[in-house]
């Protein structure tokens, strides 16, 4: 109790002697994986707010905008609350974002309102986060909301049972419940729920009840990174694939920098998602562009980015609303609403949940002309709110 006194006396201290006017410098902190076996998704981040940058400037209304990183290699909900007070006692930022596991958004956001500072999610997906603070607004996706379309689509390919596997976390569960709901109500049955452990890393005990349920095709969800690129290799390396058990999972377990390890053993996958790196737009081919040239190749690049790039858009608009000034609210009221084109397609920030709405496709791993494997989008869906939250 006494440590957390002395953060709010730090904070009170902070904002006390702040300046009502202007700032010359505005300080972003971004928490992310940029070292461990999630490294890849925090160079994501990296690259996504880099690009924005490249593309759009480095300072708002005459105000030059500086970003401070920090490293969080895994999920730990003590470690990242203890990185946003530095962030913000220390480093005396004014925005705070990032943020790639729910138990770390879920760490944060008690310490939003004393600390008069907004969070922009790039990633953690699930719903639950957007209900713990008025101060969180959030450029990713949510399980719920990527996962959703596939249960219709399921049935209309004539898959009648299901059998599920999903992290045991919150956005394994937030896409196990929709998924299952989805599904169910298009006229499928979900035979068998399986939770894995997140540190789950061998398989193939995992495949052996998928072949025993009898189930037609597997759901699942993983947190992208080595896990999700070792779910999808055991489907394969299983015989699985080979036995007509279809697989079916957001595009999370289909990431662009996973498909080459996957080779051709990936063709055919089918995977919802709100973007892939393949999406055909103008804003899309620039985004890639820059994105790539940051992260160091079209190869290394994956969905993380572009929730970073709009991450970015976003806390530009805050910005720019609150003139410098440190403003918590009047800068989240600012962006609710805001509606602009993506990298992955038109999207806007809903008013009431402050999440965003975005297109959802239907992709499949295909072969492109230069022989390599990638997300080809079949079929869009568009204006997808959060299924995961009550509708006010």
């Amino acid at each position: 109790m006494s440590g957390r006194k002395l953060l709010c006396a730090a904070i009170g201290a902070l904002l006390a002697g702040s300046v009502a006017a202007s700032a010359d410098t505005i300080k972003v902190g971004i928490i992310g994986p940029f070292s461990g076996p999630f490294a890849l998704q925090g160079k994501n981040f990296q690259a996504g707010v880099e690009a924005y940058m490249a593309l759009n400037g480095k300072s708002v209304k005459g105000h030059d905008i500086e970003v401070i990183y920090r490293d969080l290699p895994a999920a730990n909900p003590q470690q990242s609350r203890a990185l946003a007070q530095e962030l913000v006692v220390k480093d005396k930022v004014q925005y705070l974002g990032g943020v790639y596991f729910t138990p770390d958004a879920m760490a944060i956001t008690p310490l939003l309102t004393q600390a008069n500072t907004p969070l922009v999610i790039f990633n953690a997906a699930t719903s639950a986060i957007m209900t713990q603070s008025p101060l969180v607004v959030r450029t990713s996706f949510t399980t719920a909301q990527t996962t959703t379309p596939l249960g219709k689509i399921a049935v209309e390919r004539g898959i009648k049972k299901v059998i599920t596997a999903v992290s045991d976390y919150g956005p394994g569960i937030d896409a196990e419940v929709a998924f299952k709901k989805a599904f169910e109500a298009a006229g499928g049955q979900v035979v068998e729920s399986v939770r894995m452990p997140l540190n789950t890393n061998d398989f193939s005990p995992i495949m052996q009840r998928v072949r025993d349920s009898k189930a037609d095709a597997v759901f699942a969800f993983l947190p992208s990174g080595p896990t999700t690129l070792g779910f999808v290799k055991a489907y394969n390396e299983t015989g699985l694939k080979q036995a007509g058990i279809k697989f079916l999972a957001p595009g999370d377990l289909t990431q662009e920098s996973d498909l080459p390890a996957l080779g051709d053993g990936a063709l055919g996958l089918l995977t919802t998602f709100h973007y892939a790196v393949s999406h055909d737009s103008p804003e899309n081919k620039k985004f890639v562009e820059a994105a790539a040239k940051a992260v160091g190749g079209i190869d290394q690049l994956s969905f993380p980015a572009v929730g970073a790039f709009d991450g970015m858009h976003v806390i530009y608009k805050m910005i720019e609303a609150t003139d410098g000034k440190q403003d918590a609210q009047k800068a989240v009221n600012a962006v609710k609403g805001l509606a602009w084109t993506s990298p992955r397609g038109p999207v806007s920030i809903d008013s009431e949940t402050r999440h965003i709405t975005e297109n959802i496709y239907l992709r499949e791993v295909a072969k492109g002309a230069d022989g390599k494997t990638y997300n080809k989008e079949i079929q869009t869906f568009p204006n997808q709110k959060d299924p995961g939250l009550p509708t006010p």
